[in-house]
């Protein structure tokens, strides 16, 4: 399952003190469905904001923005929650695992969230924890697995729901290169068998590279980089 991206003449500016810092400068988007596509850029140029807007956690100041043909410009609070439960998964860079829950709970959560029979999910989430190599690691808190394990169950936790949009802030950067390459390649084999959208943030230049198309996003304005 998957969805097209579409956004036209997005800005977002934030205050800083007494002024305003424009981070989204008219960035237009379009990544069809089943698409996989990076996006690089310096520190600070807005990249996690972009996500944040497309994935309905931020609200853009000016602009259109369409996920699966549906406009998120004017959704009120209950109906942008309904949309993230229901069309977005979330990976950040660090790892954002409840400490009191076990690795099997912390990827059923959005079932319990959605307020969903949870039988079903829990098949689901054992079977997602088998996939990325940790069903013995299962019944462990986040403070027993290693970094890599943790960004493994967080990927497991976002794609629990089978959403047709994966949104991954910097997925590798809280790892070593040898921890990065297995999440980044369990995340490439787990979104190519759903056909999920994805849009990927990365700083590392190998990883955008087997994308499906490359973006940099800098002062504002998003640009393709030739291949």
């Amino acid at each position: 399952m998957s969805v097209e991206v579409r956004a036209r003449a997005l800005t977002k500016s934030y205050r800083d003190g007494e002024r305003s810092v424009e981070v989204l400068r008219g960035v237009g988007l379009d990544v069809a469905p089943g698409e996989l596509v990076a996006i690089e850029g310096p520190s600070g140029s807005g990249k996690s904001t972009l996500l944040h807007v497309v994935g309905g956690l931020d609200r853009p100041d000016a602009g259109e923005l369409a996920v699966g043909g549906r406009s998120l410009v004017g959704l009120d609070p209950a109906e942008l929650a309904r949309f993230r439960s229901r069309t977005v998964g979330f990976v950040f860079q660090f790892y954002q695992l409840l400490a009191d829950f076990t690795a099997a709970e912390n990827v059923l959560m959005p079932a319990r969230i959605a307020r969903l029979p949870l039988g079903p999910w829990r098949r689901r989430a054992a079977e997602l924890l088998a996939a990325v190599g940790l069903a013995d690691r299962a019944a462990h808190f986040p403070g027993q697995l290693s970094g890599g394990e943790q960004q493994r169950v967080a990927l497991c936790r976002a794609l629990l729901l089978e959403p047709p949009l994966l949104l991954a802030d910097e997925p590798t950067g809280n790892l070593d290169p040898a921890s990065g390459e297995q999440v980044f390649a369990l995340l490439l084999d787990l979104v190519r068998a759903q056909g999920t959208t994805c849009l990927l943030v990365t700083h590392n230049p190998e990883m955008a590279r087997r994308c499906a198309r490359v973006l940099a996003l800098q002062n504002g304005v998003l640009n393709e980089l030739s291949r």
